[in-house]
C-alpha cells in the first residue's frame, strides 16, 4: 500500500526545491528502476502498480500513462575536495535543457568519459525530464557540479589540454586530440561563456558540408559528434 503522506511526498519531487530539501528523487519505469537496484544510489521505497493499484500509481506517476513502478532514490552525496584532473573530461557551460542534459549524460556512459562537470547554472541533472532521457546512464557516469573555469585552469595547471567547441574553431578532423584533458560544450543559445573562453587552449569546430544553411548543432549532437572523433583517434 502507499500513505497519503508518501503520495504527498512523491508529487512534491516535482519540484526542484523539494528534491533539494528531502535529498531525494524518483524514478520510474521497470528498466529505469532496475538500473537504480542495481547502482549504488540508495533506493528508499519501490512501488509496484499490482500492489497499489492504478489509480494510486496515476496519482503519483509523472507519466500520461501511469507507470508500473515507481521507486524514491536518494541523491547520493556531492564528491568532496579537489576532483583529481585524469583521463577524457567533459564540461557543461549553462546547458539549459533536460532533454540535452539527459542525452549527454547517456552520451558519456557510451564513450567512457571520465567524469562530467555541470555549472551551477546547468539545468539540474535530477530533474525527472533529464533522468529519463539519461536512460539509466545517470546511476553510472560521476557528475560534478563546478565552477567550469576554475576547473579549466585545473586541467591546464595538470598539463592536461583544454578543448572548446567554437564556430570559427579549428576544423576538429584536422586538429590533433588528445586522450587526456577536458571538451567544453556551452549553453544552447549563446555557447561557452567569456570566462571559460579564456581558459581554453585548443578552439574546436565541427564543419559543415556542401551548402548547409543550418547554423549550428544542437549541443547534445554536437557532443556526441565531438567526443565520438576523440575516441577515434584513441
Amino acid at each position: 500500500m502507499i500513505s497519503n503522506a508518501e503520495i504527498k511526498l512523491i508529487r512534491s519531487l516535482r519540484e526542484k526545491k523539494f528534491r533539494d530539501l528531502s535529498g531525494m528523487f524518483t524514478v520510474e519505469g521497470e528498466k529505469m528502476v532496475g538500473e537504480a537496484v542495481s547502482s549504488g544510489f540508495k533506493v528508499e521505497k519501490i512501488w509496484k502498480i499490482e500492489d497499489i493499484g492504478r489509480e494510486a500509481m496515476s496519482r503519483i506517476s509523472s507519466f500520461s500513462s501511469p507507470s508500473p513502478v515507481l521507486a524514491l532514490v536518494r541523491k547520493p552525496e556531492p564528491e568532496k575536495g579537489v576532483e583529481e584532473c585524469r583521463g577524457l573530461c567533459l564540461a557543461l557551460d549553462s546547458v539549459r535543457d533536460p532533454g540535452n542534459m539527459g542525452t549527454i549524460i547517456r552520451i558519456c556512459d557510451w564513450f567512457g568519459i571520465e567524469k562530467l562537470f555541470v555549472s551551477g547554472d546547468c539545468v539540474e541533472i535530477y530533474n525527472p525530464k533529464v533522468i529519463q532521457s539519461s536512460m539509466g546512464s545517470i546511476f553510472r557516469v560521476p557528475v560534478v557540479t563546478a565552477d567550469i573555469a576554475e576547473t579549466c585552469r585545473r586541467f591546464n595547471a595538470a598539463g592536461l589540454p583544454v578543448y572548446g567547441t567554437f564556430l570559427d574553431g579549428t576544423d576538429i578532423y584536422s586538429n590533433g586530440l588528445s586522450g587526456e584533458g577536458l571538451i567544453i560544450m556551452g549553453n544552447e543559445s549563446n555557447g561557452i561563456c567569456a570566462a571559460v573562453e579564456k581558459e581554453v587552449n585548443s578552439r574546436l569546430r565541427i564543419p559543415s558540408y556542401g551548402n548547409s544553411g543550418a547554423e549550428s548543432l544542437n549541443v547534445a549532437v554536437a557532443t556526441a559528434v565531438t567526443v565520438a572523433e576523440f575516441r577515434r583517434r584513441k
